[in-house]
């Protein structure tokens, strides 16, 4: 067998989210789901700077009676050239118990201690950022109190 092939990442940007209350929708197919807004957000990196759009964005998050948490996020861009981009992601947060319980608490948990990873694609109409349909991403996640933040890389 040959070697593994290389993976490649460019870093794009790093994302900040506000989020809202959560609207609890309960226990469903062996989990939690709730829904949450992301009420806005910046994104600042290297080819990308802009806004997340509030009233367009949301994670459908599920949680596992463990606490691991499954996000199905979706965003809307705006980019600092007025071009607008959508971004759909899935993802994984998990950690041991008592780690997960700090973070529901509100506490600053070094991102070390929990696993938080995110796939990532894009669809824009804008020419100058069409790159953008074609680019497959990871994020690495974070969860300070005051929101979610993720850094965010192309894979090439």
């Amino acid at each position: 067998m040959d070697a593994p092939l290389p993976l490649k990442t460019e870093f794009l940007f790093r994302m900040s989210l506000d989020a809202g209350a959560p609207q609890m929708v309960g226990g469903v197919r062996g989990g939690e789901l709730r829904i949450i807004p992301v009420t806005g957000g910046r994104i600042e990196g290297p080819q990308l700077r802009g806004e997340v759009l509030p009233a367009t964005a949301a994670d459908w998050l599920r949680v596992e009676p463990d606490g691991t948490a499954h996000m199905d996020v979706r965003l809307t861009l705006r980019l600092a050239s007025g071009a607008i981009v959508y971004m759909h992601y899935t993802g994984l947060r998990t950690a041991p118990p008592e780690v997960l319980a700090r973070l529901a608490r509100g506490e600053t948990v070094d991102p070390s201690e929990y696993y938080f990873r995110t796939a990532i694609r894009f669809e824009t109409g804008d020419a100058a950022f069409g790159w953008l349909n074609r680019v497959l991403a990871v994020g690495v996640g974070q969860r300070p109190p005051g929101g979610p933040v993720y850094d965010v890389y192309a894979v090439r």
